[in-house]
């Protein structure tokens, strides 16, 4: 797999959701949530999918609604079911029904115990989705802003978008916040019949599965969260712990070619070759290697790194690099595919979730010097900067701003891996501590985001929690496994 600069938001979040379903409003009749109309999925006939109408503001009931869409996969041992796990893979903008979909993302003990459920959170996937103009979603301005006017065009482009999304996707626009989706999940279960539910939140989706436990902690049986967002992050603390995620995940990239065979750079300099490349992006001299003779701009370069710390996609990263410093005669330019709409609910989630001002253009560019001296490769999270420049200009306050969590109630399973370059170790450590003494933190010591997916030792400890409810011992991880090749062609 080769490392995309394009379209960052879907590079940084894997928005998998789907074209070509247009919202649904539904006109007021009945007074809040229906309830579930299932039938067999399309793509598999054993899951079952479903739908219901859900209030679009749940501050008042009787008003419009929309249509949820949810999957459950039924419990494939229905003598030893405990209940229905809930799941979310994050984002914001990931579908949680293609995720329920998914039989081989959780482990068999799992699948025989539970039903999966998904919900497609509100503006995502097919559960009225947030669509805009593909064109205008493209023009998104690089938010390395370097002067003034760059800063201030961006909140103009804002709010451009937000009226163009808006238009084009109806209320749910406004009424995006994960307080909303949380409020959502509840009516799917007493739909469902559940006194209590198990949660298991991957990225985005841990602060759904906080947000549900502050709100509704009775109803929770089981929470297991994954790759850890901190609510509790102010502006400063947002940028600059993520960046420092980001410049550990770079050293650790450093530090893996200079003692793999092979790596496609192994023996030479990487911070030189990096700092080569930054000065040629800046100069607007360095090509795509994968698509000539376009050229990257350091915000693409500081995109490509971001994204290939993900799996960790380390050897495709190495080939990437080698080729932009050393590059092949251009060929022939890829041809762009587009379509007029796309689906984009990641502004509208963050915006309302999120209170991150920096103090206009002068606080906005002594925050990125202070993030380079911290982080000299990385400069800044990509994903940071893309929730911060991204809500500039809104003027409407978030409905759903940082808070901590309270303390819990009952066993939490908090799970990081601690190379993790989105969401950041600091914040599964800050939010573990928030919960109180039922939390326990479980560090894959290895690297990527969302250990689940990177580790067995990891995934046998959240089967068995999510089963028994033992949580690990105070302390205890799980060793880091080095990257295989993959992907390099």
């Amino acid at each position: 797999m080769r490392v995309s600069v394009r379209s960052l938001t879907a590079a940084i979040l894997t928005l998998t959701v789907l074209l070509g379903h247009p919202p649904r409003l539904v006109l007021a009749t009945p007074v809040g949530p229906s309830a579930i109309r299932w039938q067999p999925c399309p793509e598999d006939e054993k899951t079952q999918c479903g739908t219901m109408r859900v209030p679009v503001d749940w501050t008042v009931p009787s008003g419009p609604q929309i249509e949820l869409n949810l999957a459950r996969s039924p419990a494939t041992d229905p003598k030893s079911r405990i209940g229905a796990l809930m799941v979310n893979p994050g984002g914001p903008g990931v579908s949680a029904v293609n995720m329920a979909l998914d039989h081989e993302y959780f482990g068999a003990a799992v699948q025989r115990r539970f039903d999966i459920v998904g919900i497609d959170p509100r503006g995502v996937g097919r559960s009225a989705p947030i669509l805009c103009d593909q064109d205008l979603v493209d023009e998104r301005p690089d938010p390395l802003f370097d002067t003034e006017a760059a800063f201030t065009a961006a909140g103009d482009y804002n709010r451009r978008l937000a009226a163009d999304c808006a238009r084009r996707s109806g209320p749910v626009y406004d009424h995006a916040d994960t307080v909303s989706v949380v409020r959502d999940m509840e009516a799917v279960r007493l739909a469902l019949g559940e006194q209590r539910i198990s949660f298991f939140g991957a990225s985005y989706g841990t602060l759904i599965g906080q947000l549900y436990a502050e709100r509704y902690p009775d109803r929770l049986r089981a929470l297991v969260l994954d790759g850890v967002m901190d609510h509790s992050a102010g502006a400063d603390a947002f940028l600059t712990q993520t960046t420092e995620a980001v410049q550990a995940a770079f050293d650790e990239f450093v530090a893996w070619c200079a003692r793999d065979t092979d790596c496609a750079l192994r023996g030479r300099d990487v911070k030189r070759i990096w700092a080569e490349l930054i000065r040629r992006a800046t100069s607007g001299e360095l090509i795509d290697p994968y698509d000539p003779p376009s050229r990257l701009g350091v915000w693409d370069l500081l995109s490509a790194a971001f994204s290939a710390f993900y799996d960790p996609q380390w050897y495709s990263f190495a080939h990437y690099l080698k080729e932009a410093y050393e590059p092949a005669p251009a060929g022939r330019r890829a041809l762009r595919h587009g379509t007029d709409l796309t689906p984009h609910s990641f502004p509208a989630v963050m915006c309302q979730d999120w209170s991150l001002p920096v103090g206009g253009f002068t606080g906005f560019r002594e925050r990125l010097r202070a993030l380079a001296v911290r982080a000299p490769q990385v400069r800044v999270s990509p994903l940071a900067l893309t929730a911060v420049a991204g809500c500039l200009g809104i003027a409407a306050p978030p409905v759903n701003p940082q808070r901590p969590i309270p303390t819990a109630t009952g066993p939490v399973l908090v799970v990081n891996s601690r190379f993790d370059p989105a969401t950041a170790y600091v914040w599964a450590q800050q939010v573990a501590r928030q919960f109180g003494p039922t939390a326990r933190l479980f560090t894959y010591q290895g690297w990527g985001h969302v250990a689940y997916t990177h580790s067995a030792c990891i995934q046998a400890a959240v089967d068995r929690y999510l089963a028994d409810l033992t949580l690990p011992a105070v302390g205890a991880s799980c060793p880091a496994i080095e990257p295989e090749p993959f992907g390099v062609g």
